[in-house]
């Protein structure tokens, strides 16, 4: 990782309500235009990292900067719309991001804040929509979408800002396998074009997909891993303490698979 990281967090403890600990002592740095995979069981702090991330939260303890500069202004309101300009977060639940009568009304949300032209906005909606190949959801009522295609559009509504980075939470939960992996390779896409991307996932078969690098939180609410796709992936004492592979499941995938046709 070369310069100044986009994110850099050192002790990094969050507790909610000042009781219930959510993460414990992170120490993590994030480079420009790196893909990050967070992998993690349900529970294991994922989602309150990204909303730390996209400043939404600051640290009950310990210290963290973004794009440079200390959060805790942001989460107060400093600044924050240049922010958030900047770094915008995709909700694991796309309903959050979708509340206006069309997708374009949804995607031009954002764009429409900054005071831009009408055909500055359009060109922005345009573009984000074909990065989602999602141009035509645009008349169509939020209401209306399966699950893939809210997925699509809740992106659609955070790219049209242009932001630098990009965050997602569990973007591929509950969809079938077909719009799973459309909508992982539209992420992907959005490394390839230099975005920073970090995505927090507990499904490990997109990972090699959409990163280039995984950070493991463990159920301690620690990194308890930090590396290439491959070293993680193949680490299977690693997964299995994260609460990723269930050993008896592993075990019974290499030991029980036969050849098609096979008893």
């Amino acid at each position: 990782m070369s310069g100044e990281p986009v994110f850099d967090l050192r002790g990094v403890r969050f507790a909610y309500h000042g009781r219930h600990v959510a993460l414990d002592g992170i120490d993590l740095a994030i480079g420009r235009g790196e893909q990050v995979a967070l992998l993690g069981a349900n529970g294991s702090g994922k989602s309150t990292l990204l909303k730390l991330l996209d400043g939404l939260l600051t640290p009950t303890e310990g210290r963290m900067t973004a794009l440079g500069a200390a959060i805790e202004p942001v989460v107060a309101g400093h600044d924050a719309f240049r922010f958030h300009r900047e770094v915008g977060l995709v909700f694991q639940d796309p309903d959050i991001q979708l509340f206006n009568a069309t997708v374009l009304d949804d995607v031009a949300f954002g764009p429409m804040q900054l005071g831009l032209s009408a055909a500055e906005v359009q060109e922005r909606c345009d573009e984000a929509l074909a990065m989602m190949d999602a141009q035509h959801l645009a008349s169509r009522a939020p209401f209306e979408l399966s699950g893939g295609e809210k997925k699509r559009a809740a992106i659609a509504s955070v790219l049209s800002l242009r932001p630098e980075v990009v965050l997602l939470d569990e973007p591929t939960a509950a969809l079938d396998p077909r719009t799973k992996w459309v909508l992982i390779n539209l992420i992907r896409n959005l490394g390839l074009a230099g975005k920073t991307v970090v995505t927090a996932t507990h499904e490990l078969d997109i990972v090699p997909v959409i990163a280039n690098r995984v950070v493991v939180i463990g159920e301690d609410r620690k990194v308890l891993a930090d590396g290439s796709p491959e070293t993680v992936l193949q680490d299977h004492d690693l997964l299995i303490r994260a609460n990723l592979i269930h050993p008896q499941l592993h075990e019974f995938a290499h030991h029980h698979v036969h050849p098609t046709g096979a008893p």
